[in-house]
């Protein structure tokens, strides 16, 4: 890989990874036997698609530092998609979110696969459970048999636990919320442990140690991962309300019939006055929400401005990033590659 930064040529060497090393694994998993076919099969539709965005913070933490491509880096930070991969499956299940790139989740594709079995749902969701936790034990094992050095290796594994712990912080803080009293600072707060964080300073983090990043280096990688993460999750919100479908791959009335504690929630909520809150207490929460429903929650969040609001958090958020970034010191290619990532990441219809 030349030092001119190429999306879509480490997206396919990622991709090619991720699929050799699934497809293994799922074969070995399957071939204990013949009832495990469909949930090996969800082993890899869950890495079928992506951006990549969190294998590129991990490889470019790496390139910062002075380090060359390498292969081995690559599987390393391909890694990070699998815990990705194993987030999303559980979040989709906690949520009892229907789709996620435009095809059902996993525990309503693995209803599918027991439609005979006496409690088919439960059975599909516990199924589903199992397949997020093996995704996370396949990118521990990944990332350990990457081809780096165990010197190397050893730098980095104290971030795996930080990052694991964090994540999982993350998602019991956004369950503990869900349904409470809308707070922006609270929303912001599992922002940053639920997406954040193991979006892009993590990968950055764990991509520098393996490369053996110095502490200043480490520390210019969190001031410019962490608003940066917040801005992609701010981002998420808007696109999971507002996004076209087609797009974004999800349904977009999760959120509201949830009542999850997004920022956009409780900028509006925030923002409304008594008539307002009585309308949207009417339809937050309400799990036969329909289109109009959808509807009326967006006049309101338009109407007090709060998609606009979201907004300057983000463009704030990314400014901060890039602020963070060129106060570093790294080769101009990862310079060039980190800003692209930052627009990549705040700038999306998906």
């Amino acid at each position: 890989m030349t030092d001119r930064w190429d999306p879509a040529g480490f997206k396919i060497r990622v991709d090619e990874v991720l699929r050799r090393f699934v497809a293994q694994e799922a074969d070995l998993f399957a071939a204990v036997d013949p009832l495990l076919g469909p949930v090996a099969e969800q082993l890899e539709a869950a890495v079928a698609d992506g951006k990549r965005l969190r294998a590129a913070f991990c490889y470019w933490g790496w390139r910062a530092v002075g380090q060359p491509d390498s292969d081995a880096l690559v599987r390393a930070a391909a890694s990070m998609e699998l815990v990705h991969a194993a987030a999303v499956v559980h979040d989709d299940l906690i949520d009892d979110s229907p789709l996620r790139h435009g095809r059902p989740t996993a525990h309503i594709a693995l209803r599918t696969a027991v439609p005979a079995h006496p409690c088919a749902d439960g059975t599909a969701r516990s199924l589903a459970m199992l397949v997020g936790d093996l995704l996370m034990s396949l990118a521990g094992q990944l990332f350990a048999t990457c081809g780096l050095p165990a010197a190397y290796l050893a730098r980095a594994r104290p971030l795996w636990s930080l990052l694991a712990r964090e994540l999982i912080a993350g998602e019991c803080l956004e369950i503990l919320r869900t349904g409470t009293g809308p707070d922006t600072t609270a929303s912001l707060k599992v922002i940053r442990y639920k997406t954040a964080k193991y979006t892009v300073e993590q990968p950055l983090l764990i991509g520098g140690a393996l490369a053996g990043a110095g502490e200043g280096l480490r520390e210019g990688y969190s001031a410019y991962g962490l608003p940066l993460g917040e801005a992609f999750q701010l981002r998420d919100d808007l696109l999971g309300l507002f996004g076209e479908p087609e797009h974004t791959g999800k349904a977009n009335a999760d959120d509201v019939r949830g009542q999850r504690p997004t920022a956009l929630l409780a900028e509006t909520w925030r923002l409304a006055r008594d008539e307002d809150r009585e309308r949207l207490g009417a339809l937050l929460g309400s799990r036969d929400l329909g289109a109009e429903g959808l509807d009326a929650v967006r006049e309101v969040m338009c109407r007090l401005g709060a998609p606009d609001r979201i907004e300057r958090m983000i463009g704030a958020r990314v400014t901060e990033a890039l602020d963070a970034l060129h106060a570093l010191n790294v080769p101009a290619p990862a310079a060039g590659a980190l800003t692209a990532l930052a627009h990549s990441a705040a700038v999306r219809l998906s």
